[in-house]
C-alpha cells in the first residue's frame, strides 16, 4: 500500500474518462501521487468512476468495486471511493449493498471528494486535465446531459437535460491542449448537434468547430457523436472546407423501419434519414460515417430486421457498431413495450447483422490498397507501429499496422502511407 497514492479505475465512455482527467489533475494539485487503470493497483486509496449506462457496463462497474472492497476487506486498500453514472442511478441501492465503500457521489459531484479527502478545489483549473490518452490526441467533452429522450435509453435521467459549455471556454481548452502537443482532437457529447441551443438561442456546432479548426497546431478534429433528427447541414460546409475537420462523422441511427423508429420516439422517418445519409454524402465527399444500430427493440419482427439488413447493403456504412435491445429499468420503453422478444432470437439477428458489416467493411478496406494514406502513428506494438487514418478513431475503428523495420517514423505525427494490405477492420501499409 503507497502511502498519499490513489489509483483511478474509469469505466465506460470518453465522456467519463475526461472526468476522470480533471480529478487527477485536481488530486495531483493537492499533492497526491495518481495513477490511471493501473493493472496493479497499489495506492492507499482507490476511486471507480462507473458507468450505468447498460448491463453490461453495470455489471463491469459493480464487479471492479467488489475487488476493490475485497482489497479493502483484505487490508490492501484503506479507502475506497465510487463516482459516475452508476452511483448517480443506484445510490441508494449501492450504499445498502457495499458498506466497504466510504462514499458514492453522483456524476457531477465528484468535486466533493477533494472536501472529504480534506483538500480544496482550485478553480483556477477547473478545466485542465492530466491526460490519459497518448499525448498527441485527446477528447473534448463539449456539452453535458441531453434532450432527446430516446425511449430505449437511460442516460437523460442520469445526466439530466443538455447543458452547453460557452463557445470560448472550449477554444481556450483547445488551445490548451495544442500548447502541450496534442494534434487530435475528438469532440465528444452525448449529442453534439444539439450544441448551443440552450446558451445561444439555435445549434451552434458548424460555428464551434469552424471556430476549433483555426486553432493552431490542431491537425485532426474529429466528430462524436450526432443525432440524425434536425441534423445541422451547416455543419457538412465546415468539414468540406476545413482540411483539419476529419471526414467522418459518427451518427447513432439505431434503426430504419418507421414502426420502430416511432417506439423508440427517435423522431425521424425512413425516408428522412435516407435522405440525410445522401445529403452527408453528397456535401462531404469521401466521408466516413460510423453508426450504431440495434436490433430486438420491441416491434420489430421479421419484417422489420430485414428492411434492417437491406438499409445496411444499401447504405454501407464504412464503420458501424450494433448491440440487441435490453430493457433498461425507468425508460419510457420498459414502462410502456414488454421486451417479448426472446434472447436467442436478438442474438441471432446480431450476429447476422454484423456478419453483413464484415463483408461490407471488408469490402470498403481492400478498396484502399494501393492508395497512399495519412496516417497518424500511435504506438509501437510487437514488430509494428500502430497508426490511424482521419477516418478511424481511437480504440473503436480500424488500424494501420506497418512493420518497424521499414522506416524511423515519429509517434504523435502524420505521415504518408501506401496501404499494401488489407484485412475487414485492419490496414497494412509501408511508408510511401
Amino acid at each position: 500500500m503507497r502511502k498519499n497514492a490513489i489509483d483511478i479505475v474509469s469505466l465506460g465512455c470518453s465522456k467519463n474518462l475526461i472526468d476522470s482527467e480533471r480529478l487527477m489533475r485536481q488530486l495531483e494539485l493537492n499533492g497526491f501521487h495518481v495513477t490511471h487503470d493501473s493493472a496493479h493497483p497499489q495506492g492507499e486509496i482507490a476511486i471507480v468512476n462507473t458507468c450505468g449506462f447498460i448491463a453490461d457496463a453495470k455489471e463491469e462497474s459493480i464487479n471492479t468495486i467488489l475487488a476493490f472492497c475485497q482489497a479493502k476487506t483484505e487490508g490492501r486498500l484503506r479507502r475506497l471511493y465510487v463516482m459516475g453514472c452508476l452511483s448517480q442511478r443506484y445510490m441508494a441501492e449501492l450504499q445498502t449493498e457495499m458498506p466497504e465503500v466510504d462514499k458514492f457521489y453522483g456524476k457531477f459531484a465528484w468535486k466533493e471528494l477533494l472536501t472529504d479527502l480534506g483538500k480544496a478545489f482550485h478553480p483556477e483549473h477547473g478545466d485542465d486535465r492530466t491526460l490519459t490518452t497518448p499525448s498527441h490526441y485527446a477528447y473534448l467533452k463539449i456539452s453535458e446531459g441531453c434532450n432527446r429522450h430516446c425511449a430505449f435509453c437511460a442516460i437523460p435521467g442520469i445526466t439530466g437535460n443538455h447543458r452547453s459549455r460557452p463557445i470560448e471556454s472550449i477554444i481556450s481548452e483547445t488551445e490548451r491542449l495544442a500548447q502541450q502537443g496534442v494534434r487530435e482532437i475528438q469532440v465528444i457529447a452525448q449529442e453534439l448537434t444539439y450544441y448551443g441551443t440552450d446558451l445561444y438561442g439555435g445549434q451552434r456546432i458548424a460555428h464551434l468547430i469552424d471556430r476549433m479548426a483555426d486553432v493552431e497546431g490542431i491537425q485532426w478534429i474529429r466528430l462524436h457523436y450526432a443525432y440524425p433528427a434536425h441534423f445541422p447541414h451547416d455543419l457538412l460546409r465546415v468539414m468540406r472546407e476545413r482540411d483539419n475537420v476529419c471526414r467522418y462523422l459518427d451518427i447513432a441511427l439505431q434503426h430504419i423501419s418507421d414502426p420502430v423508429l416511432a417506439n423508440m420516439q427517435r423522431h425521424i422517418t425512413r425516408q428522412e434519414t435516407l435522405q440525410l445519409i445522401s445529403d452527408i454524402r453528397d456535401q462531404v465527399p469521401g466521408i466516413h460515417l460510423r453508426t450504431t444500430l440495434m436490433v430486438g427493440f420491441p416491434g420489430e419482427g421479421e419484417g422489420e430486421f430485414e428492411e434492417l439488413m437491406d438499409f445496411v447493403r444499401q447504405a454501407r456504412f464504412e464503420r458501424m457498431g450494433a448491440f440487441a435491445y435490453c430493457e433498461e429499468e425507468g425508460t419510457y420503453a420498459a414502462q410502456h413495450y414488454p421486451d417479448i422478444i426472446p434472447q436467442h432470437v436478438k442474438q441471432q439477428r446480431l450476429d447476422q447483422l454484423m456478419a453483413l458489416q464484415e463483408d461490407i467493411a471488408s469490402d470498403i478496406a481492400q478498396a484502399k490498397v494501393g492508395r497512399t494514406m495519412p496516417v497518424m502513428v500511435d504506438r509501437k506494438e510487437g514488430d509494428f507501429l500502430v497508426g490511424r487514418t482521419e477516418f478511424d478513431s481511437p480504440e473503436v475503428d480500424c488500424e494501420v499496422l506497418i512493420p518497424q523495420q521499414a522506416a524511423r517514423l515519429d509517434i504523435g505525427r502524420i505521415h504518408d502511407i501506401r496501404i499494401t494490405e488489407a484485412e475487414a477492420f485492419d490496414l497494412y501499409g509501408q511508408p510511401a
